[in-house]
């Protein structure tokens, strides 16, 4: 069959014209799944456990030019009256970049890594760091699956106690990320956070499970992408306060008019200084997030 793809993270199949199809309008449509068919020929897949840490992730001292780690009163505004808050998932949600630890597992770690630190600084277009990356090890199906098994994601300290907080005073909270459905939906779901509230990419393979490449289509698949993907959810919902926190250069670039109001850089894991340097509020810990809402 024809352009015949297979998503790991619905195990369903569709065709290129399929693929092909006007972007979607809404967030709705931008988190379904695709059209479901049986799939007899792939094992059955196993959920993963999530690895919860329980010390602080290392982070870098506070660069001596940087001056927004103790926020003002309109950012603490901001975030005490947010109504939806979007998080970046590699070294934010999670302690690793998900790519570089596939990319490790399949035998290419050090050269994908390199190529990630250049995506996150923001010195190459994302979609090409992102294409480039895969490129290098072109993980199957199998090869994800196993991955998955046997590596389950490790989450940052205190971020499960935050999404708490923040969904116990009714703020919705989504994932925003340039990494993959397939291995971001065990996260939401350990997390409490609906899989429609995943905003990434996703990795398609052939018929035989090889690597066929990812979903273009998707806004998180290109640089700007989760600007768009922000703005989408903020139009969808009607939010009237909306706070971005994440580590890297795409994340900051979701802080723009219709999009977030509030750009808080989590330095818990990365510090990327030319990130942190443009952030409303810089963090190293999640605890101060957490006692800032008290």
């Amino acid at each position: 069959m024809e352009g015949l793809m297979i998503n790991l993270n619905s195990i369903s199949v569709r065709h290129n014209s399929d693929h092909c199809s006007l972007p979607p309008t809404s967030t709705s449509s931008l988190s379904k799944g695709l059209y479901k068919l049986p799939f007899r020929t792939m094992r059955k897949f196993k959920a993963s456990k999530l690895v919860v840490t329980s010390a602080q992730a290392p982070h870098a001292a506070t660069p001596a030019h940087v001056d927004n780690s103790v926020p003002n009163r309109e950012v603490l505004e901001k975030w005490r009256n947010a109504d939806a808050v979007c998080f970046d998932v590699d070294s934010t949600v999670c302690l690793d970049e998900g790519i570089d630890e596939l990319a490790e597992f399949c035998g290419a770690g050090k050269a994908v890594a390199e190529w990630t630190a250049r995506a996150m600084g923001g010195s190459v277009p994302f979609e090409d760091a992102l294409a480039a990356r895969l490129s290098l090890f072109k993980p199957s199906i199998s090869q994800l699956q196993d991955f998955l098994e046997r590596r389950p994601p490790k989450i940052s300290p205190g971020i499960d106690q935050l999404i708490r907080k923040l969904q116990s005073k009714n703020i919705n909270v989504y994932l925003v990320s340039g990494g993959f459905r397939q291995m971001i939906k065990p996260v939401a779901l350990q997390l409490g956070i609906s899989p429609e509230n995943i905003f990434a990419n996703q990795l398609l393979f052939g018929s035989s499970g090889e690597f066929s490449g990812f979903d273009k289509n998707e806004p998180t698949s290109r640089s700007g992408g989760k600007a768009t993907a922000v703005q989408d959810i903020r139009k969808a919902y009607g939010y009237k306060t909306l706070v971005m926190i994440g580590d890297g250069a795409t994340d900051l670039e979701a802080r723009k008019p219709g999009g977030a109001d509030l750009f808080i850089c989590y330095a818990g894991v990365q510090l990327r200084e030319a990130v942190a340097a443009k952030a409303d509020w810089l963090v190293f810990n999640f605890q101060e997030l957490i006692n800032s809402l008290e």
